[in-house]
Formats: C-alpha cells, sequence, structure tokens
C-alpha cells in the first residue's frame, strides 16, 4: 500500500519490451536510498506497483507485464524519462496523502497547464479507455496521478482539473510535464467501493 507521497524521482536507464509484450525495465534513483530494499518488495513507480527483482546499488530492475503495459503510460515512456517514486508504507510511516494501491486504472492526457500563483492549474481529459472511470471521480475528491495524491477541483463528463502547489511541482515529475502527455490514473479505492453496486 501506498499514500500517493512522492519521496524520490528515478530516471529510466533501460526498457525493453518481449514479443509476448511484457517489459524489463531499470531504473536509476540519483539520491541516497533511506530504506533496504529487499528482491520481491513493490515499488510504485509513476504510480504503478513494481515488483522488485534486481538491484545495483541505486539501479533497480523491474518486470511489466503485458496487462501493466497496455494499460498505462508506461508503455511510451523514453530513456530518461523522470519517475515519481514511492516506496510502500511500513507500519508507523505518516499517512499523509489518500489510500492508494499502485493498481493503475487507466491513462488521462494533459489538455491545459497554467500557472495561477505559487500552483499550476492542469486539465486532464481520460483516454478512450478509461472513460468510464468519471463516475468515480469528483470534486474534492482523491485522485493519483503518476502516482502523486492530489485533490479533484472539477469535473465534467470526460476531463478533470487539478491544482499543483510549487512544492508538489518541485519534488515530482509533474515539473517536466507538457501538454498532450500521457498520466497513470488511479481512482480512490473509497470512491470504487462506494460506486460498487
Amino acid at each position: 500500500m501506498f499514500t500517493g507521497i512522492i519521496t524520490n524521482i528515478g530516471v529510466v536507464e533501460k526498457i525493453k519490451f518481449s514479443p509476448k509484450k511484457d517489459c524489463l525495465l531499470a531504473i536509476s534513483i540519483a539520491e541516497k536510498i533511506l530504506r533496504k530494499l529487499e528482491i520481491g518488495c513493490s515499488i510504485a513507480c509513476d504510480g504503478i506497483c513494481l515488483t522488485l527483482i534486481k538491484k545495483e546499488k541505486n539501479l533497480l530492475f523491474f518486470q511489466a507485464s503485458e496487462e501493466t503495459c497496455a494499460k498505462t503510460a508506461l508503455k511510451k515512456w523514453p530513456i530518461g524519462k523522470k519517475i515519481n517514486i514511492e516506496f510502500a508504507l511500513r507500519v508507523g510511516d505518516e499517512f499523509g496523502g489518500h489510500i492508494v494501491s499502485g493498481h493503475i486504472d487507466g491513462c488521462a492526457k494533459l489538455k491545459t497547464f497554467k500557472a495561477i500563483k505559487d500552483s499550476v492549474a492542469m486539465t486532464f481529459e481520460l483516454e478512450k479507455n478509461a472513460a468510464n472511470l468519471s463516475k468515480y471521480i469528483v470534486e474534492k475528491g482523491s485522485i493519483c496521478l503518476n502516482g502523486t495524491s492530489l485533490t479533484i477541483n472539477k469535473t465534467n463528463r470526460k476531463s478533470f482539473a487539478i491544482n499543483v502547489i510549487s512544492h508538489s511541482l518541485n519534488n515530482t515529475n509533474f515539473a517536466e510535464i507538457k501538454v498532450g502527455d500521457l498520466v497513470n490514473v488511479e481512482i480512490d479505492l473509497i470512491a470504487r467501493y462506494v460506486c460498487k453496486k
């Protein structure tokens, strides 16, 4: 389990897709990793819960399934892309965001980006294969974008708006986002179960 509070920024160093459409990837983390990472542990990479399969100093190796590649923005990650990293929540850690599982529901595309004083307003449009998520996206509710816990400001049928404060902007890969970029979307876990019939 995660909280959507980003602790590190990683960089995609290697990414290789197999004929079966799954992939192997390596992500480096420049900052000192302040916890022991065991092989098999879960790490959220741009919000995607991935299993650590190998570690060489600050280079972390993962395998992503065909389902993960198809459902997330990972399929478009270039070498050198910055990745939001969050290590799994431990008992006693501060719970600063909201409940995040790392199971991506789909993608959204950045449509508008506007600086407003000490924050940035962004509008995202759900991709066609994620259009059914709109019923879970409500004003003042939580959403996780690229692994970052955010509050929804406005919604309509296909799009939603958020604000990112300067601290979050400077400590996540939202500092480099451009109109047209895809982000990974995880809807709020509570909204998912409240809407379940």
